[in-house]
C-alpha cells in the first residue's frame, strides 16, 4: 500500500509539470507540443498504471486475507454469533508499520468462553483493505477478554476496523 500513496504523489507531480508546461505554451513554433510536454504525459500515463497495478495488487492482498479469515471461523465448531458482545479500540500503527487495533469481547455467558472475531480495516473510502481473525480464549462467565488485532502487511493512509463477525465457543 504504500506504493499507492508514493504513485498518487509522483502522478500528482507530473500532472503539475504537465500543466505548467502546457500554460507556457511550450512547443517547436508550429503549435506541436514539444518533446518535454510529450514526456511529461507519457509519465503521467505510466504512474497511472502503476496505481492501477498497485490498487489491483491491494484488491488480491485482501481477497487473500478475507478467504484466510473465512476459513478461520469455518474451524470454530458450536460457535455463536456475538458481533454484539465485541468492541474495537482505536486504531494504531504498530513500530513495525502495521495497523493495531484493540478488541474486547464480553462474555454474557455464565460459563468461561472463547471468542473468534473477524476483524475488517477499510480505507477513507470504505474499501476494504485487510482482515484478520483475533482469538480471545477463556473469558471467564460475565468476564471481558481482551485481544488486538494487526494487519497482515502494513496499511497506509486513514484506515478504520470494524467488526465483520464475532463467534463465541
Amino acid at each position: 500500500m504504500a506504493r499507492v500513496a508514493w504513485s498518487r504523489g509522483a502522478a500528482g507531480a507530473v500532472v503539475l509539470s504537465v500543466v505548467a508546461l502546457g500554460a507556457a505554451g511550450c512547443s517547436d513554433g508550429e503549435g506541436t507540443p514539444s518533446g518535454a510536454v510529450s514526456s511529461a504525459a507519457s509519465a503521467v500515463k505510466s504512474a497511472g498504471e502503476a496505481l492501477s497495478s498497485a490498487a489491483a495488487e491491494a484488491s488480491k492482498a485482501a481477497e487473500s486475507a478475507a478467504a484466510v479469515a473465512k476459513d478461520k471461523l469455518a474451524e470454530v465448531k458450536d460457535g455463536v454469533g456475538a458481533k454484539d458482545e465485541v468492541s474495537l479500540g482505536t486504531v494504531t500503527t504498530d513500530g513495525d508499520g502495521y495497523t493495531t487495533v484493540p478488541v474486547t469481547a464480553r462474555n454474557t455467558d455464565d460459563a468461561t468462553k472463547s471468542f473468534a472475531v473477524q476483524v475488517e480495516f477499510k480505507d477513507e473510502s470504505g474499501n476494504l483493505v485487510d482482515t484478520v481473525v483475533v482469538t480471545i480464549k477463556d473469558v471467564a462467565g460475565k468476564g471481558t477478554g481482551q485481544g488486538t488485532a494487526r494487519s497482515t502487511h502494513k496499511l497506509s493512509g486513514t484506515v478504520s476496523a470494524q467488526t465483520g463477525s464475532a463467534l463465541r465457543y
